[in-house]
C-alpha cells in the first residue's frame, strides 16, 4: 500500500519544500490565554537573502473568538518553473512554556491510501499542528517553527503533556529544536489594498 500525503496547510514561517514538525496533538489541549491585540494585522515578511522567491510573503492575524487566533498565510506555490500565489489558513492559540510564547498551529493535510490500480483511493481528512515561538519586538514579530527531527527518538506523541514535557526537557537541555529554514521575521505593515483590474 502506497500513502501519498498533500499538504493543503503549510505551517508558518516555512520554506518550500522544508518539513517542520507535524503534530497530530498541539502543546496545549485548549485554549486558554487571550488573544493579544498587538499580534493582530498585517505582517509582511523581512527576507533574509534580498530575494522572495523562496520567503513567505505575509501573515494576517485576526481575531476569532476571545483566545483564537484567525491566520491567513500570503505565500507561494512552484507549479513546474511557475510561481503562483499561495493562500493559506489557519486557527491558532497561544500557551506559554516558562516565558516562552509559542503559537499552536491548526491545519488539515488530505492523506490519500491508493490501495490498487482498480480500487478506488481512501481519503482522510487530518486535524494537525504546527508549532512556533512567537516574539513581538515593537512592529516587528519573530518566529520560528519546531523542526521535524526536534524529538530524537522521533516517536509520536498521544498527549499535549507529552509533547509539552519533550519540548521542556530539550529545551532545557540548550538542545536546538527548531532549524533556521523554519525560521521567520515579519513587520506589521498596513494591510495592501487589492489591485484595481484594467
Amino acid at each position: 500500500m502506497t500513502m501519498k500525503k498533500l499538504l493543503w496547510l503549510l505551517p508558518l514561517s516555512i520554506v518550500l519544500y522544508a518539513c517542520p514538525f507535524e503534530s497530530t496533538v498541539p502543546l496545549a489541549a485548549a485554549p486558554a490565554e487571550p488573544v493579544d491585540s498587538s499580534l493582530l494585522g498585517y505582517w509582511y515578511g523581512i527576507v533574509k537573502d534580498g530575494s522572495d522567491f523562496f520567503g513567505v510573503e505575509a501573515l494576517e492575524i485576526g481575531k476569532q473568538s476571545d483566545s483564537v487566533y484567525s491566520i491567513i498565510r500570503y505565500g507561494k506555490a512552484v507549479k513546474g518553473d511557475i510561481i503562483l500565489p499561495d493562500t493559506a489558513y489557519y486557527t491558532g492559540y497561544v500557551s506559554y512554556i516558562g516565558q516562552q510564547r509559542y503559537m499552536n498551529i491548526g491545519g488539515t493535510v488530505l492523506i490519500v491510501n491508493t490501495k490498487g490500480k482498480k480500487q478506488a483511493p481512501e481519503v482522510i481528512t487530518q486535524k494537525v499542528f504546527y508549532l512556533s515561538t512567537l516574539d513581538r519586538n515593537q512592529d516587528t514579530l519573530s518566529i520560528k517553527t519546531i523542526t521535524e527531527n526536534f524529538s530524537p527518538s522521533r516517536k509520536g506523541f498521544h498527549t499535549p503533556e507529552e509533547l509539552r514535557q519533550a519540548v521542556v526537557d530539550l529545551t532545557s537541555q540548550h538542545k536546538n529544536i527548531y532549524d533556521d529554514l523554519y525560521a521567520m521575521s515579519y513587520r506589521k505593515i498596513p494591510k495592501p489594498k487589492p489591485a484595481k483590474p484594467f
